[in-house]
């Protein structure tokens, strides 16, 4: 086939070249590393409207792409990488996030990747794409990779960039929790679909050294659990708050080449606190995209009292029994001021705080009942704009019982609403 092709030569790093090529009915690029010439993704991605790929960020170290349900970083030089997908490697050359299902009843999806299992389904991925499975490791979420977010922090010449997708309304976890499947020689037993994952891409542009490379495991760890514990995150299967979800999978490079490698990636130095940084903001803006977890809306009462029980698919049904029609029907037209009124929500928060340390041996259980009915009585003057009322509040607020808290909640917020406009 003729076609008319014209060759740009791009620039070189260390023993690696870019040749791009572009022609009328594709786009080509070739790489040759160590003397052996290789396709890059520009010529391994089918150059297809639903394939299309977007350039969202360009290093001397990596290149980042977006094809549809793809997310690949193509490294530019070698690199060492520790990753969920394939352990320590020195021979990858692409990182590859990807949605891979929905996330709620994609039971088609999931038994197509349970049928062919970790390693069938990571060469699928790869043939999807056009990669080598040999040099690529892949993640996989149900996150839509459009919600990609990218945080960056520098320190001279060194440079720590994180690629986060998040999503934990549905597999949030704290880690101790039941499990809900095992691995065996036979298999995996009960398998629960991956509906929530937070998958990092994780890329330093210095060279680490083994022990430095594991340790910003650690410190990339404690980073995403630090942006949900800013978001309060409740785990889906206890009452504990999330420290990730079940499914979380994680890529961290750096070149091989290009100075000393560096020892430390602990927060006492300044490449933890930059990993931290950029991993903690980056969880954060995924999150904000793919759930919608703004840090001021996770002030309403239910992402407080949830993990106790108040729900507010349930709330109007649950608070009916004790308000007047008339304070029912005027409570749902403004419902959201009350949801979201901050400092009902701060007391809300104080009594989630008080059943967690009561659960945790901080508070004796005797100081349970009289330490919720407080603040229940707060949460009440609060929502009656009245805080001088609050002795008369706790004296009507009876039902305390610390392993069914909601009932008193519910009971606090009927007072205080009912008792603003008397």
């Amino acid at each position: 086939m003729q076609v008319e092709c014209q060759r740009e030569l791009a620039s070189y790093w260390n023993f690696t070249a870019l040749a791009r090529i572009e022609c009328s009915w594709a786009v080509l690029d070739v790489r040759i590393w160590n003397g052996i010439r290789r396709p890059t993704v520009h010529s391994l991605v089918p150059q297809t409207v639903s394939m299309r790929t977007e350039e969202l960020r360009v290093t001397p170290e990596f290149r980042l792409m977006r094809a549809g349900r793809f997310l690949i970083a193509e490294l530019l030089i070698r690199h060492r990488a520790l990753t969920t997908s394939s352990g320590e490697s020195e021979s990858l050359e692409y990182i590859v996030n990807h949605q891979s299902c929905e996330g709620a009843g994609h039971r088609e999806r999931e038994a197509y990747i349970t049928g062919l299992g970790l390693e069938g389904y990571h060469d699928a991925v790869c043939r999807e794409i056009g990669l080598d499975p040999r040099i690529t490791a892949t993640m996989g979420t149900a996150a839509n990779m459009n919600y990609a977010a990218i945080c960056e922090q520098q320190d001279g010449d060194v440079r720590a960039t994180a690629i986060v997708t998040a999503g934990v309304q549905g597999n949030a976890a704290c880690a101790g929790d039941a499990a809900g499947w095992r691995e065996t020689e036979r298999g995996w037993e009960k398998i629960p679909p991956p509906a929530g994952t937070i998958n990092t891409m994780l890329f330093v542009s210095h060279p680490l050294s083994r022990g430095a490379l594991a340790r910003a495991v650690i410190t990339m760890t404690e980073a995403k659990s630090a942006a949900l514990t800013r978001l309060a995150i409740r785990s889906r299967y206890s009452k504990d708050a999330a420290t990730g979800t079940g499914t979380d999978q994680y890529a961290i490079a750096a070149p091989l080449a290009g100075g000393k490698p560096l020892t430390s990636t602990s927060p006492h130095v300044k490449l933890g606190e930059m990993i931290g940084i950029a991993v903690r903001d980056a969880t954060s803006e995924a999150l904000r995209w793919q759930n919608g977890l703004e840090p001021s809306y996770t002030r309403s009462l239910f992402h407080a009292l949830g993990a106790h029980g108040l729900h507010e698919s349930t709330f109007f049904e649950d608070i009916a029994p004790l308000l007047p029609p008339a304070d029912l029907e005027l409570l749902r037209k403004n419902a959201k001021s009350v949801f979201y009124e901050p400092h009902a929500a701060a007391a809300a928060y104080a009594i989630a705080s008080i059943l967690d340390r009561v659960r945790y041996g901080t508070l004796p259980p005797g100081t349970a009942r009289e330490a919720l009915r407080q603040q229940a009585a707060l949460l009440a003057a609060n929502l009656s704009a009245r805080p001088e009322r609050w002795p008369d509040l706790l004296a009507r607020l009876t039902d305390a019982d610390p392993e069914r808290p909601a009932p008193l909640v519910l009971q606090a917020i009927a007072l205080g609403w009912s008792s603003k406009w008397k």
